[in-house]
C-alpha cells in the first residue's frame, strides 16, 4: 500500500480485494421452520415532552418528585398509599395566593406535629376557568422548592388521584 493506506500502483483497492475473496462464497438458504426473522424496524426515539411539560431535573415522568438523594422507591410507596397520611388540607375554592400560604403554614404545622405523610387535595381544575388546574400547578411548584419537602406523588385513587397529592417530608 501507498501512503495513508491508499493503493499505491498496481495494488487492488479493498473493494477488489473483498470481492475476489467473497467470489465462491454461496449465500444459505433461508431457514424452513421461520427461525431467522428479518432485521426488526427501528423507529424513530420517543420526542422529549416540552420544558413547559416537565417539572424540573428531579421530576419523574408522570409529574412525581423526589429530592436529590432520595430513592425513587419512595414516590411508589406514596402512590401506592404505603405511607399513611397523618393530616389532610383541602384548598378548594382558594385563590392561588391564598393556597400557596395555606400549604406553607400546612407543612409548617404537619412538621411540628411530626407527621411523616401529609395530603393536600388541589383539585384537578375541572371548574376553573378553562379547565386550567392552577392550583395543581401552584402547590407542586411551592413542595418542589420547600426544604421540608422529600418526595411527592399523586394520591391513591381512594385518596383523590390527580386531584390531591401525598407528600413525603422531612424528619
Amino acid at each position: 500500500m501507498g501512503k495513508a493506506g491508499r493503493p499505491g500502483r498496481g495494488e487492488p483497492a479493498d473493494a477488489d480485494l473483498f470481492a475476489r475473496e467473497m467470489a465462491d462464497v454461496v449465500r444459505l438458504e433461508s431457514d424452513p421452520r421461520g427461525r431467522v426473522r428479518a432485521a426488526p424496524v427501528i423507529s424513530a426515539p420517543p420526542r422529549a415532552a416540552p420544558a413547559a411539560d416537565r417539572d424540573g431535573d428531579d421530576a419523574a415522568p408522570d409529574g412525581a418528585f423526589a429530592a436529590p438523594g432520595i430513592d425513587r422507591r419512595e414516590i411508589r410507596k406514596l402512590k401506592r398509599g404505603e405511607y399513611v397520611a397523618g393530616d389532610r388540607r383541602d384548598l378548594h375554592g382558594m385563590t392561588a395566593a391564598e393556597a400557596g400560604a395555606a400549604v406553607r403554614q400546612f407543612l409548617e404545622s404537619s412538621r411540628r406535629r411530626r407527621h411523616r405523610c401529609v395530603c393536600i387535595v388541589h383539585g384537578r381544575g375541572l371548574h376553573s376557568e378553562g379547565n386550567v388546574a392552577v392550583l395543581k400547578a401552584r402547590v407542586r411548584e411551592y413542595l418542589r422548592a420547600s426544604r421540608s419537602v422529600l418526595a411527592y406523588a399523586d394520591a391513591p385513587r381512594a385518596e383523590g388521584g390527580a386531584g390531591a397529592v401525598y407528600v413525603l417530608l422531612r424528619k
